[in-house]
């Protein structure tokens, strides 16, 4: 099971930053940087207030999918780190978060001259 540290707390899935969704997906295909990234699965508590309520009982993510090929930790597009953080404190939208774990490919880095 995927520990989710999460700093969102606008976000309806955490709770005492953890995150409780079910899956959650990491995205920003041809990210360099954490601003390239964003969590696919936030929803904002201004809409969705009760939602971690409801799954508490559930448990955190078992799932962490990540769509970030760049990212040296995307394995099949599954993320091979235990754990990860989640950015974006006051975020209204999903794209004003990102993922701090993200680390450049340095294989790719160097293809790419950056």
């Amino acid at each position: 099971m995927s520990r989710i540290n999460c700093e969102v707390t606008s976000c309806s899935h955490n709770k005492s930053q953890v995150c409780y969704a079910n899956c959650v997906d990491i995205v920003g295909a041809s990210a360099k940087a954490e601003k390239g990234t964003c969590c696919g699965s936030f929803l904002s508590k201004t809409v969705y207030s009760e939602l971690t309520n409801n799954v508490l009982s559930a448990g955190s993510c078992d799932c962490l999918k990540c769509s970030v090929e760049t990212c040296v930790y995307n394995k099949n597009y599954l993320c091979s780190l235990d754990s990860i953080q989640v950015s974006g404190e006051n975020a209204e939208y999903y794209t004003h978060t990102g993922c701090a774990s993200f680390r450049l490919n340095d294989h790719l880095s160097n293809e790419a001259g950056i």
